[in-house]
């Protein structure tokens, strides 16, 4: 991928929300099925956000909690296979560094898992259900 052609933008939910919102809600809602309810869970306000632009389109998301816990990571179709996921996940990485975490954690839906593994991330625990999809926790250091 041409590395000018992606940016991946910081910042908080009154920024970067209604953007990062239609991703989520054509991946998750649209696309995967998941109840409106459970996508909005009232935590955005709280979390650094991330914006990833493909030219001048906005094509994914993510969103680093509090606790360190990275969530709703979301590319669109268009996106998917352009190392959009990645550089959404290196920066919510770095931002996780910048905040002093000593690792950051997320929950995977289990066809992401070898994704996460490639980004260093282990998974633990038991597959579990979240909004009716299959996920593990997965966990990363940053104390390398």
């Amino acid at each position: 991928m041409n590395e000018r052609r992606l940016h991946i933008e910081r910042g908080d939910w009154q920024r970067l929300g209604p953007l990062a919102a239609e991703i989520r809600r054509r991946v998750f809602i649209d696309e995967q099925a998941v109840p409106e309810a459970e996508e909005w869970d009232g935590r955005d306000p709280e979390c650094v956000h991330f914006l990833a632009w493909h030219e001048a389109t906005p094509v994914g998301t993510a969103r680093l909690l509090p606790d360190g816990h990275v969530g709703r990571v979301a590319v669109l179709p268009d996106g998917r296979g352009l190392g959009i996921g990645l550089a959404l996940m290196r920066e919510a990485i770095q931002a996780a560094r910048d905040l002093g975490h000593a690792s950051i954690e997320l929950a995977a839906q289990t066809h992401a898992l070898d994704f996460y593994r490639r980004l260093g991330f282990e998974a633990h625990g038991e597959l579990f259900l979240d909004a009716g999809i299959a996920h593990r926790n997965m966990r990363l250091s940053l104390n390398d």
